[in-house]
């Protein structure tokens, strides 16, 4: 089974300046080592690791432990969307690097909620349509979701990868009805993918508890009618979910809501469709 959505960090390679306003637990260095045992007691064997900063320094790190560790299967890496001149000349040589898969930014974490539909930045995201290089997209709140479908549409032949369903609001039903007619109109652009990860009790709810079985089974049953299993893939999200319950609740849950359902639709979101995607090696 293949760990989409694996993030690991070590704060002598890169700033992470993000941490510094994060939960306590999540300041410390996390290792490949440590993320991989803690999946693997939930039955993955392989990762794709997921950038979590906006340097070129974590990139070489990342491509680094891909290169070093088979069980990762590939890296999703920074790139600087915003300038495009360096990404069309960074692009062929990361594309002939073995483990680079794909490039996400955090855009979540930009004041301006519009900032993917910058001029730089659709020239940057139309070299990663030419290069055939998936983009992995951050959304947040009901605007990032728009602008996705605006990208989506200007750029036909470039697979965005929705990272954690856009961030489904667990628990808050007017707001979860919105996402779930969003998330309809997303998948209807099928160079659309999405990943069941990160999905987390939504504020005011208590932000330390899981996921409970019954939402996580509601969440699939919504995404399976709408994408599909050939277009949905699994990721663990660690370590962010060490403060959400704790690593081992959120993916008993996840897995066992994925072990319910029919083989052939299992098989695609343990491990088809990431392959498929990412191009992953067998």
């Amino acid at each position: 089974m293949i760990d989409t959505h694996l993030h690991v960090w070590a704060r002598a390679r890169s700033s992470y300046r993000w941490l510094d306003d994060a939960p306590e637990s999540l300041r410390a260095d996390h290792s490949l080592e440590e993320g991989l045992a803690a999946t693997a007691a939930h039955g993955f064997d392989r990762a794709v690791l997921v950038q979590a900063d906006e340097t070129l320094d974590e990139t070489h790190y990342l491509l680094e432990l891909a290169a070093t560790d088979p069980r990762v299967a590939g890296a999703v890496c920074y790139l600087p969307l915003e300038d495009p001149a360096l990404v069309v000349e960074q692009l062929p040589r990361m594309r002939a690097t073995p483990g680079f898969v794909g490039v996400r930014n955090l855009t979540h974490d930009r004041p301006d909620a519009d900032w993917i539909l910058g001029a730089a930045q659709r020239r940057s995201l139309a070299y990663l349509e030419e290069f055939d290089v998936p983009l992995d997209y951050i959304a947040v709140s009901p605007r990032h979701i728009q602008n996705l479908t605006t990208l989506a549409l200007e750029h036909p032949g470039l697979t965005i990868v929705l990272d954690h369903l856009g961030k489904p609001p667990v628990g808050l039903l007017t707001e979860y009805d919105r996402w779930a007619d969003q998330l309809a109109e997303v998948a209807a652009l099928h160079n659309v993918i999405a990943k069941i990860s990160g999905i987390y009790p939504a504020p005011p709810a208590d932000l330390n508890a899981p996921v409970t079985a019954e939402q996580m089974e509601a969440i699939l049953t919504t995404v399976l009618a709408t994408f599909g299993p050939d277009r949905l893939m699994l990721g663990s999200d660690w370590p962010m979910g060490t403060v959400a319950g704790g690593t081992d609740a959120a993916l008993s849950v996840l897995v066992a809501a994925v072990d319910a359902l029919d083989s052939d639709q299992a098989d695609a979101l343990r491990q088809r469709t990431a392959t498929r995607v990412y191009r992953l090696q067998p």
